[in-house]
């Protein structure tokens, strides 16, 4: 089973918990799948801050 079609399932078994049961699988399933996007996307914008932040000691004046 692939991880996006866990956290789907998590998640509609977490909105179940709340009362909320009117999600599709094929809804939570694109929920999921965007949340990776949107994670990946994150982590691409951490990393360029990242990449454009000197190192200690390594600012550029001497």
């Amino acid at each position: 089973m692939a991880i996006h079609l866990i956290v789907a399932k998590i998640l509609r078994d977490e909105l179940a918990l709340l009362g909320i049961r009117s999600l599709t699988a094929e809804e939570s399933e694109a929920i999921a799948a965007r949340i990776f996007e949107r994670i990946t996307e994150l982590e691409l914008e951490l990393a360029a801050r990242d990449f454009n932040i000197p190192a200690s000691g390594d600012d550029g004046t001497t």
